[in-house]
């Protein structure tokens, strides 16, 4: 699926399949549980004061480790940073406190009647593989994006287009350019001729031309 932002933009996203939640989801829930078991063990060797602790630790980690880590780790707790995934709202933008509370305690339901099978019978129906919790917090459960290295556009000055370009041309132009070093000077020419009338300028001085709008439509100097 894609996402497309407010600049006309698509973003690819990769929702998460019903497999590879799971594995995420049992890497967290051993985690929580070495986490509990280190909770009980300051019960026995602290006393009521353990149990205290222990208590608070146990109501933290059951109700708000995902929310927290959803948070303040970009919307990955270990298991789904081990995997490779992350929760974002639907519109792409980061995890919120709403939403990831929303998700979280929903996740009460999902369990019914037992085992998860109303939310995998719900990730599975859904073509975004969202559980109840993600349909009514609006979020996604997506694979992370790899960093892309900035494309590097020829060291032209930035200029604007002659006219307005639809979200097609600007790729097309956007394209031209990255291909600069597998295109020969000829072919480059060749291409730029084919437009050459659109940006009003001679066809020598076009393929200079492009590479200047590239520039533009990706920000650059």
């Amino acid at each position: 699926m894609y996402l497309e932002t407010p600049e006309g933009v698509f973003l690819p996203l990769r929702p998460a399949g019903l497999p590879v939640r799971v594995l995420a989801f049992a890497i967290d829930c051993l985690l929580r549980g070495a986490l509990l078991a280190l909770a009980g063990a300051a019960w026995l060797y602290l006393g009521k004061f353990g149990l205290g602790l222990a208590s608070i630790s146990a109501f933290i980690l059951l109700w708000f480790y995902m929310v927290l880590f959803e948070i303040f780790n970009q919307g990955r707790s270990p298991g789904k940073q081990v995997l490779g995934l992350q929760v974002i709202h639907s519109d792409g933008s980061p995890v919120a406190w709403a939403g990831s509370l929303t998700r979280n305690l929903l996740r009460v339901v999902d369990l019914l009647p037992f085992a998860y099978c109303v939310g995998m019978l719900s990730i599975l129906s859904s073509t975004r593989f969202q559980r109840l919790g993600d349909i009514a917090a609006g979020t996604l459960v997506i694979y992370q994006a790899r960093p892309q290295q900035r494309i590097a556009l020829p060291e032209v000055a930035a200029a604007q287009a002659p006219a307005s370009l639809t979200l097609a041309e600007q790729q097309a132009i956007l394209s031209f350019a990255e291909r600069q070093q597998h295109l020969s000077a000829q072919r480059s020419e060749e291409l730029a001729a084919i437009v050459a009338p659109v940006l009003q300028v001679k066809t020598p001085q076009a393929v200079t031309r492009l590479y200047a709008i590239a520039r533009s439509i990706m920000g650059q100097p």
